[in-house]
């Protein structure tokens, strides 16, 4: 069995806020809880929520930019699209640019030193006013590395509310990526799809309750960003041995691993090799849809896909 840590892989589905260092959040005074599971939700994102609270100048959003890549490397992540809550960090600092900026800087400068290409989603709580929305899609439009925007959090919020956005968010060429089919069903996911002109599905592993929904997103090709151990520690998943992610790919779709920021994206396949018996052609065939399904520009994913050649031992350069 070859090194996951070696495999080439593109990271799809990660919230910067997520992923901030047990040692930094001790820096910056909080306590990072040990992760052993959520009772709901709400408890899950009042964690979060006490963590970005600790995030209260630019440095520390450039510092956390910078140990994430890092971090990333290590796992073998070649490409990442992180998402940061930005317009909802810059309401709280009083300067609605700044922890972006230093966010991009910092992924600048992590990614550089460490070999890990960085592109920005945008994302927003459901719960949150359609304003805000506004003020992120505004940002989302002024910086290079901002490739896109979508609603994340509780989906018992409809997306309705934001579909002007979303309109003037594809008019305006971004990308658009919306949490869907996590803890809500396929009406979730449907929404999505014809109000919010999803482009991928966050999450999305229920897509399985709707046999018509499966053949549409089979048929259309939308990529499934695929947490497993997320949906276990939120109590979506009994345990990762009862995780569709096996029946999602056998019915056809684009499945993508990662991570939600709750864990280690070499960690992830690894648990995959162990529990669903997958061989090192499985993890290669996830991190190609990975490559495949990423907005990245298509000569890096050219690139990618011959390192992840190179990690199975199947390349054969013509004469």
């Amino acid at each position: 069995m070859r090194d996951v840590r070696s495999l080439p892989k593109a990271h799809l589905h990660v919230h910067l806020e997520s992923t901030v260092r047990p040692e930094t959040v001790r820096e910056l005074g909080g306590v990072r809880e040990p992760e052993s599971g959520f009772a709901s939700f709400r408890e899950f994102a009042d964690q979060r929520a006490r963590v970005r609270e600790l995030l209260r100048t630019p440095e520390h959003f450039r510092r956390i930019a910078v140990e994430f890549c890092e971090d990333e490397a290590a796992q073998g992540t070649r490409y990442v699209e992180v998402m940061f809550t930005a317009a909802s960090h810059g309401e709280r600092l009083g300067a609605l640019e700044a922890p972006l900026e230093a966010v991009l800087d910092g992924l600048a400068e992590g990614g550089a030193r460490h070999g890990v290409e960085c592109r920005v989603l945008l994302d927003h709580s459901r719960r949150r006013p359609v304003e805000r929305l506004w003020r992120t899609f505004k940002l989302a439009t002024r910086y290079d590395a901002v490739i896109g925007m979508g609603l994340a959090g509780d989906e018992a919020y409809p997306l309705a509310p934001f579909a002007e956005v979303c309109d003037a968010a594809r008019d305006a060429g971004l990308r658009l990526v919306h949490h869907a089919g996590e803890a809500a069903g396929a009406d979730s996911i449907r929404e999505a799809l014809d109000l919010g002109h999803t482009e991928r599905l966050g999450h999305g592993i229920r897509v399985l309750d709707d046999d018509a929904l499966v053949a549409e997103v089979r048929e259309r090709g939308i990529p499934l960003e695929v947490c497993p151990t997320s949906n276990v520690l939120l109590g979506l998943v009994p345990s990762l041995a009862e995780h569709p992610l096996p029946r999602l790919r056998a019915a056809g779709l684009v499945v993508t691993v990662n991570t939600d920021g709750e864990t280690a994206l070499a960690g992830e396949y690894a648990r995959l090799r162990d529990v669903f018996g997958y061989d090192d052609r499985d993890l290669a065939s996830l991190a190609r849809a990975s490559i495949d399904a990423s907005f990245a520009p298509e000569p890096l994913k050219v690139r990618l896909r011959r390192e992840v050649d190179d990690w199975l031992g199947t390349r054969h350069d013509a004469p």
